[in-house]
């Protein structure tokens, strides 16, 4: 199935304002569609759900319809979605929740290959509870999180292991299934951000091992939410705090407040749209999401390749990291300006990228990098084309000596 990038492209209303957007690793733009479904959701009439009223039981099939959704673009069960704010707030909720059940002495094991949001709340939980941090280091040389150290690192005290698909700058896919399968050989619960990873093709979440995998709709052309997916027994035996009027079925235990349901609408809308970026397909929407991000990995895949040449040629370019699985997702410096004056002269020419550490606090530390400003990060995602590649590396071209 081909994927055409420019008819990919015509849906999404932001692109045509002639701006290169390469920042979709901090969030990407949405496609019609999934304005429309926002806007249809206010303007049929919603209300909170569990009235006798028509608008509320619309709402209720919104938030059904958006868990069945987010179950099938990570390969999930809609009862084992949880919904919320954003992942950041999800992992607080899980790791306070889990914390609950460690005791002093128990072990977390923690990657430095990991965005904060799957760092800070466990390290701050592991505190609480008496329990020991311990951390998979990464080789700041190739960007790899090696699979072996795991071994030394797991013990019977081991009851969570916590590691991303995917480093949001330096696009590293670890061995995620090695690392959750010898975190399950000693009874560990895996947690597995799926963040970054998510938008860069098919995702399986059981065969990663994740006994929770986490991703923001954000980041694959839809709204601000968050959702984590867990097999439902396993939420049943979690506790966490919650109002005393507040249902206790699962997953509804895990969510807290009113959710915003035209949002919740469009990440039905977002899911539907990637399972058509590769075209119409047949069978369900699982099957064809899988087949849409496959061409979406391939697709970006080759463009990237034709980025990383660009920027290794460019004099006084460092690139950093050279994983062999990766996202789009490059991470560099240009002598002579600092990571934000580099960012500040492709803004100024309507090319957006990031610069800083990006929340990835502890890699850019292992990367000698966070105390000097982080790097640049430009990243493709699948509406992006050969012409924003060409205008990222001319524009640097200008800077690069």
């Amino acid at each position: 199935m081909t994927f055409d990038v420019a008819s990919v492209r015509a849906s999404y209303p932001a692109l045509g304002d002639g701006t290169v957007y390469l920042d979709g690793a901090a969030g990407t733009q949405v496609p019609a569609v999934v304005i429309d479904a926002i806007t249809d959701a206010y303007r049929t009439g919603i209300g909170n759900v569990g009235g006798s009223f028509a608008a509320s039981r619309y709402s209720g099939e919104i938030v059904a319809g958006c868990r069945r959704a987010v179950a099938d673009l990570v390969g999930g069960v809609p009862e084992g979605i949880v919904l919320g704010q954003n992942t950041t707030s999800l992992v607080y909720r899980f790791s306070r929740t889990l914390a609950d059940t460690w005791r002093p002495g128990d072990e977390i094991v923690l990657s430095r290959l990991d965005h904060d949001a799957n760092i800070r709340p466990w390290v701050q939980a592991a505190a609480r509870a008496g329990a020991v941090v311990r951390w998979a280091e990464v080789d700041p040389a190739t960007g790899e999180l090696p699979v072996e150290q795991y071994d030394t690192l797991l013990g019977e005290r081991t009851r969570l292991v916590a590691v991303t698909a995917a480093s949001n700058i330096l696009g590293t896919r670890p061995d995620v299934a090695a690392i959750t399968a010898k975190a399950h050989a000693v009874g560990a619960l895996t947690y597995v951000d799926g963040v970054h990873a998510t938008p860069h093709g098919p995702v399986d979440a059981g065969a990663l091992g994740a006994d929770f995998y986490a991703t923001s709709a954000y980041k694959w052309s839809g709204p601000h939410i968050g959702a984590v997916a867990a097999d439902p027994a396993l939420l049943e035996t979690l506790h966490p705090d919650q109002l005393a009027c507040s249902s206790d079925a699962v997953p509804l235990r895990f969510e807290t407040g009113t959710p915003p349901f035209a949002d919740l609408a469009g990440v039905t809308a977002a899911v539907d749209h990637l399972a058509d970026l590769a075209g119409p397909g047949a069978g369900g929407r699982r099957e064809r999401l899988l087949v849409s991000m496959r061409a979406v990995e391939e697709a970006e895949h080759e463009l990237f390749g034709v980025m990383l040449r660009g920027l290794e040629e460019l004099p006084g370019v460092t690139l950093y990291g050279k994983p062999a699985r990766r996202t789009a997702t490059a991470y560099f410096r240009v002598a002579g300006h600092t990571p934000p004056e580099v960012a500040g002269h492709l803004a100024a020419r309507r090319v957006n990228v990031w610069a800083g550490h990006c929340y990835a606090w502890e890699l850019t530390e292992v990367l000698g990098l966070r105390e000097s400003g982080g790097a640049v990060r430009a990243g493709l995602v699948h509406y992006n084309d050969r012409s924003d590649v060409d205008r990222l590396l001319e524009t640097i071209g200008e800077l690069a000596v």
